[in-house]
């Protein structure tokens, strides 16, 4: 395993981040593996060298957090990992139980807290950007959360750049805690980030994190335009029929099955090597719901792609809207 610092920041963290959505409850989702299924991947991801954890409060409404603490509790030292978690979506039916403001920050990380087990979370992300709350008070009410040692660190995620740009502005100019990385939308058929938002956070100092760094599985060659795709997840992921599936994306998953013939990988390792050779990407978080599936994205690690293969990856993209900040 190989590991870097977290943008600017000292942290020090794997090259990949171990995503946790996918462990839970199947009551929230049907693809989503209960606590005994979920408990393997977390100390095998332990196994294999990754110290970078990420969850959120809304995945399995906060029993992810709770599969994650107890499995950390059992299987590592609290020192050894880095654990990051997400506040902004609903937990719950009441108006306060969503956004940013001030009352639902504040309340959210000592509950997730409480869930995880812990005394503090490395890492206390913003899941999405509140047009309904003054960022004014979204990131003093962060800071807060910092200089009482309930989270070392904060980061965003999937925003404009101009938002992430203001943000930073204002944090700068209060003397507050400020954004060391930023998770956004971004893979071989995806990138639309890298217009603004990937050179803004390089320039600052940002650490990026992509979330659905293989396009929710379409990167692995085995999807088609009817069919979806043979699991649970293929065939129900709302999300990944609205993002993918465009014509283009099957001419740049045809061209990643050709060059992952000469290498002889699969076509994801080749997709997440790409990803991880990107100007600017700290740790693209994987999920993994086969214990082989995770060891295949930690050998990845290991390949080294030619330019000019680079280059026949990137070729085929065509720009297409901006999508995930939803």
């Amino acid at each position: 395993m190989e590991y870097i610092n977290l943008g600017k920041s000292g942290l020090k963290v794997s090259r990949l981040v171990l995503g946790c959505m996918t462990y839970g409850s199947s009551a929230w989702r049907k693809w989503v593996l209960n606590e005994d299924e979920s408990r393997p991947f977390i100390k095998k991801a332990l196994e294999l060298g990754i110290n970078f954890f990420d969850t959120a409060d809304m995945y399995s409404l906060g029993q992810s957090e709770e599969v994650l603490g107890r499995a950390l509790k059992d299987f590592a030292n609290r020192d050894d990992v880095v654990v990051a978690t997400k506040v902004f979506h609903p937990v719950g039916d009441k108006p306060n139980q969503r956004g940013l403001s001030r009352k639902h920050v504040l309340r959210s990380i000592d509950r997730s807290l409480k869930r995880l087990q812990m005394d503090y979370v490395d890492l206390y992300q913003i899941h999405r950007f509140d047009y309904e709350t003054p960022m004014e008070e979204t990131l003093e009410a962060l800071n807060d959360v910092v200089r009482s040692g309930k989270a070392l660190y904060i980061g965003a995620s999937s925003m404009w750049a101009w938002q992430l740009a203001e943000m930073l502005q204002i944090s700068e100019r209060r003397g507050w805690s400020a954004f060391v990385s930023m998770q956004n939308h971004y893979n071989l058929i995806y990138r639309e980030e890298e217009r603004e938002m990937m050179p803004l956070c390089r320039a600052r100092g940002i650490g990026v994190l992509p979330w659905s760094p293989l396009a929710r599985g379409f990167l692995a060659a085995n999807r088609d335009s009817e069919a979806k795709g043979d699991t649970i997840r293929a065939k129900t992921d709302s999300l990944a029929h609205e993002f993918y599936y465009q014509p283009g994306d099957f001419t740049i998953v045809k061209r990643l099955s050709e060059i992952a013939v000469r290498y002889g990988r699969s076509p994801v390792q080749i997709a997440l090597k790409w990803l991880l050779s990107c100007p600017g990407v700290t740790a693209p978080v994987i999920g993994a719901s086969k214990i082989s599936q995770l060891e295949s994205l930690v050998d990845a690690l290991e390949i080294t792609l030619d330019p000019d293969d680079m280059k026949l990856l990137e070729e085929p993209y065509q720009p297409r809207q901006v999508q995930g900040h939803r």
